[in-house]
């Protein structure tokens, strides 16, 4: 810049942000930008003044550490300033940090101490004769607050010292943080109160630390490390930085364990380079590698410059928060159907990774934090977890800022998006169709209690998905023998033996086929509930929700309001007016029956008549399932999922195929069931697969459960029969190997 006056005018405008935003974190515990934005702006003001010295005013933020402390807390004026570092962003600012300390300490190797530089709050502990006298925040640097009762609630700082050669005076100097484990925690709890969150544990550790009450505080589960000394009374214990740590270890005071000695540059890259590996392993957040010269003598010779020490730097990480915009919102349906909005994003370099998308989990999520396209956001990335967006800058939402809204058909396949009452996801009906589920619904359909086709796994799955050879179940049964032993580890016998699976798969059972459909919810045992309730499939896939729920009463009349208002309508005289019933009814004031509640019971009894003849019973709100196993949600899913025409089409074209099962009752002679109520348990190992000999049990009419009862017919116990059997023999129920059953059902 060459204009004074265009120089000035930005100069003031970078030192008028800076206090705007130095107040948000210091003082609010509120930031409204990221470091990484903030370290931009300071960094811009110190090379312009560097540049041009005689325009540095007294109250320029390069001039001062933080901000003016809040008045709640009372002012704490530090013995020795607790000063903040130089920062170096990159290896190249690092060299020359140490070529300048060796140069000015003329020597060839400089030995630093070396810790990671955690993202907290920074305090000072004062101690007399070996007691914790005051606790203090770092405020400007040069006055903090007072916050001695809620440092004595934090189980990591000690009240008294331990050992006998402390000073008579000391003050250590450390980071207050929240471990990560208990920050997820402490947001759990506080979500499920339904308070406000944290945005990160940074900004849990401060509000915790500067709560006014101090028993809030001990509820918070807050931790401090030691990094350094401030005022000391008497001979230091050691010479160096590393052996003063050690002192304050010795003294009882929690310290880095990963401080560590290194020498010189060298030494320091492939620290920072080491535990950059870590970082994302570590239980607290860092920011980066602190460096300081260990000869304490080196210390006080290299001495301070611009409020900074000279000897120590450090060596900041790539931001794992930035602040980006929201262009977009798009839609992707993963293995199972689940569809997740994902935000795209202006692109911008999060944690050393240019991020341009960012998941936002769900629609409820979405609703939380109040994200709109347009708006400006933090986004985080930390290691391999998927960025996500943190948080909304509503103050920055642009006028044309839209709504995001869940669409109502899957963005890959067409067929209806659901997402039932209660829950969270939503996800793609075409289960059976939809490329993106296309792999996880052939893995389904082929496993061993569905189709059961032995040898279809989930890498040759991969393999007939990604080749583009087959795109649904229906697909699996024009195989040809050519084309499957042409596949990587399958030879001509592979290929027979899996086509010899398919054709042997075309033989099954109503409940199997149901099952290997992969209806959302549709287990096995409901699976075998539905082919027993519906004669066929044509009347499964024709059910309504009404079908497999009988709904009586009036919603929202529980027992105690239908007694009290069948004995309140048997003690009246004369029937209200016309018009003036549902008056009449609220005048009644009784509990649980409001205006919506009357609206609904005069919609289902109409008059004055069928409402006194009403009995509680009637009135009392009901779901009776008719299928065992199938409730509404269950219900919509089976209806929705036969509703869309590709799943149909898929179906129709399986049962072309061959796929066939034996009408109910066609297992029995002349059309009869001898098996018909009788109660069977399972248990040990059998000759021939479990799920074959319960669906042969179940064809003869028998109802197959999983616990021994009274109510037990008879128990059919293979090798290694364990619990159930004791039970069995304790209840006196009838024991079955599989020759009793073969004798039992007159094959032997």
């Amino acid at each position: 810049m060459t204009d004074e006056t265009e120089l000035a005018a930005r100069l003031e405008a970078l030192r008028r942000q800076l206090h705007y935003h130095n107040h948000r974190y210091y003082v609010l515990d509120d930031p409204e930008v990221p470091d990484s934005e903030y370290d931009r702006l300071l960094r811009e003001l110190q090379s312009l003044e560097a540049d041009h010295p005689e325009l540095i005013t007294p109250d320029s933020p390069t001039q001062r550490v933080g901000a003016e402390p809040l008045s709640a807390f009372a002012e704490v004026v530090h013995r020795q300033p607790m000063l903040s570092l130089q920062n170096a962003m990159d290896e190249t600012e690092m060299r020359a940090f140490d070529e300048r300390i060796r140069r000015e300490l003329g020597v060839a190797q400089v030995a630093y101490t070396a810790e990671p530089k955690l993202d907290g709050l920074a305090i000072s502990l004062l101690y007399e004769d070996g007691r914790l006298v005051r606790g203090a925040t770092r405020g400007d640097g040069h006055r903090g607050e007072d916050v001695t009762a809620q440092v004595r609630t934090i189980h990591t700082v000690p009240l008294r010292l331990q050992g006998e050669d402390w000073p008579p005076l000391l003050e250590a100097r450390g980071e207050v943080f929240l471990p990560i484990a208990d920050f997820e925690a402490l947001n759990a709890r506080l979500r499920e109160a339904g308070s406000r969150t944290f945005k990160n544990p940074r900004n849990a550790a401060a509000g915790s630390l500067r709560q006014l009450d101090p028993k809030v505080t001990a509820q918070r589960p807050l931790a401090m490390l030691c990094y350094g000394f401030g005022a000391f009374d008497g001979e230091r214990p050691a010479a160096t930085q590393s052996g003063m740590l050690a002192a304050l270890r010795r003294w009882g005071l929690p310290v880095s364990p990963e401080s560590k000695v290194v020498d010189g540059i060298g030494g320091c890259l492939a620290y920072h380079r080491a535990l950059a590996e870590r970082r994302d392993g570590l239980p607290y957040d860092i920011d980066g590698v602190v460096f300081k010269v260990d000869d304490l003598t080196a210390q006080e010779r290299l001495g301070f410059v611009t409020r900074e020490p000279r000897w120590a730097i450090a060596y900041k990480y790539p931001a794992q928060e930035a602040l980006t915009q929201v262009q977009a919102v798009e839609f992707q349906v993963g293995r199972t159907g689940a569809v997740t909005p994902v935000a795209r994003l202006a692109p911008v370099a999060v944690g050393g990774v240019t991020v341009s998308n960012a998941t936002l989990h769900n629609l409820d999520e979405i609703r939380r934090k109040d994200v709109h396209v347009g708006d400006t956001v933090y986004v985080r990335r930390a290691g391999d977890v998927i960025p996500e967006v943190v948080r909304v800058l509503p103050e920055r939402r642009p006028g044309d800022a839209r709504v995001v809204t869940l669409p109502s058909h899957c963005p890959v396949c067409g067929a209806d998006v659901v997402r039932p009452a209660g829950e969270v996801v939503a996800r793609c009906s075409g289960g059976l169709f939809c490329p993106a589920q296309r792999k996880e619904a052939l893995v389904h359909f082929a496993s061993r209690r569905a189709m059961d086709i032995d040898g279809l796994g989930d890498k040759l799955v991969e393999q007939l998905v990604d080749k583009d050879l087959v795109h649904d179940p229906a697909d699996l049964y024009g195989l040809a023998a050519e084309t499957l032993a042409g596949l990587e580890r399958m030879g001509e016998k592979s290929a027979q033996n899996l086509l010899a699976a398919l054709e042997k798969s075309k033989e099954t059972t109503f409940a199997r086929f149901i099952y290997a459909l992969g209806i959302r919810e549709v287990g096995e045992a409901t699976a075998a509930s539905l082919a027993s309730h519906f004669a066929d499939l044509d009347a499964l896939a024709a059910a309504r929700v009404e079908d497999f729920q009988q709904i009586g009463g009036v919603k929202g009349i529980g027992e105690k309001t239908a007694e009290r208002l069948c004995a309140r309508l048997a003690e009246a005289g004369d029937r209200p007016p016309d018009g003036e019933l549902a008056d009449w009814l609220a005048g009644l004031k009784i509990a649980g029956l409001n205006r919506a509640t009357i609206a609904r019971l005069l919609e289902v009894f109409g008059d004055w008549s069928a409402l006194r003849a009403a009995r509680p019973a009637d009135l009392v709100s009901r779901e009776d399932s008719l299928v065992e196993g199938v409730g509404p949600v269950v219900a919509t899913h089976i209806v929705t999922f036969f509703a869309q025409s590709h799943n149909r089409e898929v179906i129709g074209r399986l049962l072309k195929a061959g796929i066939q099962w034996p009408a109910p009752g066609s297992a029995a002679p002349q059309g009869a069931q001898p098996l018909a109520g009788k109660v069977f348990v399972i248990t040990g190992t059998l000759g021939r697969p479990r799920e074959a000999v319960k669906a042969e049990l179940e064809a003869l009419g028998a109802k197959v459960t999983g616990s021994v009862s009274r109510n037990t017919d008879y128990v059919l116990a293979g090798r290694d029969a364990g619990t159930k059997l004791e039970r069995a023999r304790a209840l006196g129920r009838p024991v079955l190997d599989e020759d009793d059953l073969a004798a039992l059902l007159g094959r032997r």
